[in-house]
């Protein structure tokens, strides 16, 4: 069992009423950003658009909190490359990464909040 107020168990997810179109597609940005931009392209789509709407802002800081995960994660497979086995982990990670990132996107394109299922959640 996993402590609810643990920075890795996810949350639950918010009841956001209706999502307009606008919406759904600034929350798909939020995630789909993170394929060019790494976390600085969630960074700037819930800077812009947190104020304007719960929905962008749920799915800009989840994407955003992602990144970060994934990105610490990148780093401690560079680490380990050095005794090898980061080597192995990398491509499996970035894999990962890119898997769940679509399926993000895809969910808030459907105006469904997404919640990452390793994600340590540093912005709340």
């Amino acid at each position: 069992m996993t402590d609810p107020n643990s920075p890795i168990a996810p949350p639950p997810a918010p009841a956001l009423g209706s999502v307009s179109n606008d919406d759904k597609l600034w929350g798909m940005l939020a995630h789909l950003s993170a394929l060019l931009f790494g976390f600085l392209g969630p960074l700037v789509v819930w800077l812009v658009k947190k104020n304007e709407s719960a929905f962008v802002d749920d799915q800009g800081k989840e994407a955003l909190n992602f990144q970060i995960t994934v990105f610490i994660a990148m780093l401690a497979c560079g680490v380990l490359s050095i005794v090898i086995i980061g080597l192995f982990l990398m491509p499996i990670v970035g894999l990962g990464a890119l898997v769940l990132t679509i399926m993000a996107g895809i969910k808030a394109n459907g105006g469904e909040t997404y919640r990452y299922p390793f994600a340590i959640r540093l912005i709340k």
